[in-house]
């Protein structure tokens, strides 16, 4: 119980140095941007991505109102069987199409539907606070949450409907640090309403996996110029089950922005898309080369 709390007070140490850093740098940005004026104090910063997703994750950005996007998410197989299956493209793979639109000003609502698990989710996405150019706010608070449900006609334990039912809960807290590069970290929850359970040596049933799952994702986005973008990704689970604990995801990617359209391709280990599904279930190990291509397209 003693090393457990040693190890997360050190992930809390981090959290804070990092948000830290982040409101420190405050100051750096509004010496670098000597173009705004000072009627424009509280102008919030545009563009702190191009866009929604930052490969398997969201970023802070809300579309302004009236906005309605359609998104095609696509992950192939595992690259480590090699030329067997040519390094996961004709492998079988997973896909996921979504639906969103910008009711009014910093809300929007979406919903989709992926091949895995033949998921539905629909979910909720509203900017809490947006960074301003110079003073006011140093960093822009994005809160998102989907839940999801498993349509497989028989699978898992389910016993009731809302065994098939999870959640997914996330604050984004990014800071467009300069013209070109922008950071976030975004703890999140996800909550399974079932879990698979396992016989124990003394007979009794015992689950496989606590319902809660807590991590954290770190991404960044680097331009090159104003259509061009690399972008990186690292999810951290922190949350240690009896069994099946998930893996972590590190991605590299890069990212071809325009007014009506978003494209990026990139390497991970998330082979899900669901969030819920990709902080719970990840078995790729980033170790063992299980890595997936994939792709992202965004048009709005």
């Amino acid at each position: 119980m003693k090393n457990s709390s040693k190890k997360y007070a050190k992930y809390l140490q981090v959290f804070v140095l990092i948000l830290g850093l982040v409101f420190i740098g405050n100051k750096s940005w509004a010496q670098d941007n000597t173009e705004v004026k000072e009627t424009t104090k509280l102008e919030p910063i545009k563009k702190t991505f191009a866009g929604n997703l930052i490969i398997d994750n969201q970023t802070v950005m809300v579309p302004v109102k009236g906005v309605f996007e359609f998104v095609i998410q696509h992950r192939f197989g595992v690259v480590n069987n090699g030329y067997k299956d040519f390094f996961g493209l004709y492998a079988p793979s997973n896909i996921r199409l979504g639906f969103n639109y910008t009711p009014i000003n910093d809300l929007q609502l979406g919903f989709g539907f992926a091949k895995e698990r033949l998921q539905w989710d629909v979910n909720l996405k509203y900017a809490l606070i947006k960074q301003s150019k110079v003073g006011g706010n140093p960093v822009s608070i994005t809160y998102y949450g989907t839940a999801g449900i498993d349509t497989r006609p028989k699978a898992g334990n389910f016993v009731n409907n809302t065994d098939r039912i999870s959640f997914f809960n996330q604050l984004i807290f990014a800071r467009k640090m300069s013209k070109k590069l922008s950071l976030q970290i975004a703890p999140s929850l996800t909550w399974m309403n079932n879990v698979e359970g396992y016989i124990s040596t003394d007979g009794s049933i015992k689950a496989k996996s606590k319902n809660a799952h807590f991590a954290t994702a770190f991404s960044g986005s680097y331009a090159i110029d104003d259509n061009f973008a690399i972008i990186a990704n690292y999810d951290q689970p922190f949350t240690q089950h009896p069994t099946n604990n998930p893996y972590p995801n590190l991605s590299l990617g890069f990212q071809v922005g325009t007014a009506t359209h978003t494209f990026q391709m990139f390497v991970g280990n998330y082979q899900s898309i669901v969030p819920q599904s990709n902080n719970f279930y990840n078995k790729n190990d980033y170790r063992d080369g299980k890595f997936v291509i994939g792709f992202n397209i965004t048009k709005r």
